[in-house]
């Protein structure tokens, strides 16, 4: 790949820069055009937050590796655990971002502090979250193309503004696509990975869409697949997640978020559940748990394929041809269409 193509080369030895942070700190602050950045093949052990618009990385294939091992649980400067959201490898933080050819990933070791089933959730209570990829805040028209996203529990937040994911694998078992945000999967697998050892291996989605936002997680002709060793009927498509805000009248779940996702034209492997969607746990207003069901959600299939696509469930909700044109790449993003 031609370096003279980039306006920074982030390689070993030979390139401008040596980290992918000092690329980045020689970006614009207000680019007109694309700054483009090469990865070169290697392991790049960085954190990086994306706030400049147009930064576009390109890498030399899934061997040009972006990771870092954050979890939730880790300790903050105050000695407190950092939470989900402060875990993320990679944060897109501004407009007009593309990343290609290259692999994202968190990781920290998840099936070495893996959580135990409780009352509420199959998986376990919160502590384990580790997010490769974030698209948040500032974020909007954010592009990847044959990128692979890899981590555990949470491994992408989708959370703000319009991304489209193009050719792209992202691996994962607890709710590891989820967000607020308009992301549209296009032919991208989704591939659900083992918790050894525990009869559940998770949830595919877990959408908080404000119920103002006509779309939210919207896979379109994608591959839903499995690692050796993940058991028939032990994952979900999704579950409605309903964040924690702070209110005038307290913390609760927010009662806004009505979690949007739909899968058009998908194939399913066996590690589907027959019943496709499970419930979420939420915090109520003035204390105490209840559990959001799906059919409270605006979850929907449309012509599903393969071992898991059984439609037998009346919890697996069809959409009519008419209603899944609705579903439009172009309607889901808004009238944003990337090249």
């Amino acid at each position: 790949m031609p370096a003279g193509r980039f306006d920074a080369v982030v390689a070993k030895d030979g390139g401008t820069h040596a980290s992918l942070a000092a690329a980045l700190a020689a970006a614009p602050e207000r680019a007109a055009r694309p700054f483009r950045i090469l990865v070169r093949r290697g392991e790049w052990r960085e954190r990086l937050r994306v706030t400049k618009p147009f930064i576009h990385l390109t890498g030399e294939g899934p061997g040009s590796v972006i990771v870092f091992d954050r979890s939730a649980g880790d300790p903050g400067p105050d000695g407190t655990p950092v939470g989900t959201f402060a875990t993320a490898t990679v944060t897109v933080a501004a407009a007009d971002f593309r990343a290609s050819n290259l692999t994202i990933a968190n990781g920290f070791d998840y099936v070495g502090h893996m959580p135990k089933p409780d009352a509420e959730d199959r998986t376990g209570p919160s502590g384990s979250q580790a997010v490769a990829l974030a698209v948040q805040e500032a974020a909007d028209r954010a592009l990847f193309e044959a990128v692979r996203i890899a981590g555990y529990q949470d491994t992408l937040f989708a959370d703000a503004g319009r991304s489209l994911f193009r050719n792209c694998r992202v691996e994962g078992c607890v709710d590891f696509i989820f967000g607020a945000g308009r992301a549209v999967f296009e032919a991208c697998e989704m591939v659900s990975r083992l918790r050894p050892g525990q009869a559940w291996n998770g949830y595919v989605a877990a959408p908080d869409t404000d119920v103002h936002q006509p779309f939210g997680l919207v896979f379109r002709s994608c591959r839903l697949t499995k690692e050796p060793g993940v058991a028939p009927q032990t994952v979900a498509l999704g579950r409605p997640w309903r964040r924690t805000g702070t209110f005038p009248d307290g913390r609760y779940g927010n009662p806004d978020a009505v979690g949007a996702a739909a899968y058009l034209g998908c194939w399913m492997d066996d590690h589907i559940a027959a019943d496709g969607w499970s419930a979420m746990g939420y915090n109520l207003k003035g204390g105490g748990r209840a559990m959001m069901q799906p059919e409270e959600a605006r979850f929907y299939e449309f012509s599903s394929t393969g071992p898991g696509a059984d439609a037998s469930s009346p919890r697996r909700r069809r959409l009519t041809a008419d209603r899944a044109r609705a579903f439009a790449t172009a309607n889901v993003l808004d009238g944003w269409t990337p090249a």
